[in-house]
């Protein structure tokens, strides 16, 4: 992969005709491409189809590790083309709400849109990864809203971590009339135990240091005998179990919590 300075776009990319109306035909076009869970062969033909077209990639990744969107979707990149590295200044798995956190992260996603833009001002098509889905809790979508008024664009849906998850375990999720709730780990002790105890269906993401957290909250809700724990869901190292039968409070990034009162045979 190049690391160089910008060279004429590829020609016939994906989705050259389409994005925002008011942009020149030489603009470039910005795609955020959902990658999926982790499994190379959950992304889409049409992401795969993007991701050879894309004269550059950029990917997201906490400082000192590797991008695992980026390993995700290794297979499928031209050799030529350029790669962005986006390094986290902080955990992902912070609190939002914390001001610290927000400048921080605020200041990162608006450098980071601008080395992308400069790439999209040259005519180029710029592909940016995403685990799962890009717009479900994915760092693209905050790249999309600080350029989309400026380029043209396109979103390439993902499998989401937790529907990759729920698959992994074999656990159905929602049925009828049931109603789905996704939960940050983010989120206060009070206000995870308030929303657990609705008894709905639940999926718990951003676990990492707030395990804990999770586990108390769902202890006082009384759910968790329901809860599964799934580690790096459909990658080859991914590992289920029921929370109850974890004995450590250590989980990573790509682990969620599943909640449902249906039965489940690990």
């Amino acid at each position: 992969m190049s690391n160089g300075t910008p060279t004429a776009p590829h020609n016939g990319a994906p989705g050259a005709s389409r994005g925002s109306t008011g942009h020149a035909a030489s603009d470039g076009l910005l795609i955020g491409v959902g990658v999926g869970p982790g499994d190379p062969e959950l992304l889409t033909l049409k992401a795969v189809r993007a991701l050879k077209g894309a004269d550059v990639v950029a990917h997201f990744a906490k400082a000192g590790n590797p991008s695992n969107a980026r390993a995700t979707a290794e297979k499928y990149l031209r050799p030529a083309a350029i790669e962005l590295q986006l390094l986290y200044p902080v955990t992902t798995e912070h609190p939002t709400g914390e001001a610290a956190y927000r400048t921080a992260i605020d200041r990162f996603f608006d450098e980071s849109a601008a080395l992308i833009a400069a790439h999209l001002e040259a005519g180029k098509v710029v592909a940016v990864l995403s685990e799962g889905d890009p717009l479900f809790f994915g760092s693209y979508m905050h790249i999309h809203i600080r350029l989309m008024n400026r380029f043209r664009t396109e979103v390439i849906p993902g499998v989401t971590a937790m529907s990759g998850c729920w698959s992994a375990a074999g656990l159905p999720i929602v049925q009828g009339d049931d109603v789905l709730t996704v939960l940050p780990g983010t989120l206060g002790q009070e206000e995870l135990v308030r929303r657990l105890k609705q008894n709905e269906p639940t999926v718990v993401m951003k676990l990492g240091r707030n395990l804990p957290k999770v586990r108390r909250s769902l202890i006082e809700s009384n759910r968790l005998d329901n809860a599964i724990y799934v580690e790096r869901g459909t990658m080859h190292n991914e590992r289920l179990m029921p929370l109850a039968e974890k004995t450590d409070d250590s989980a990573p990034y790509f682990a969620i919590v599943l909640v449902t009162n249906r039965w489940w045979q690990p």
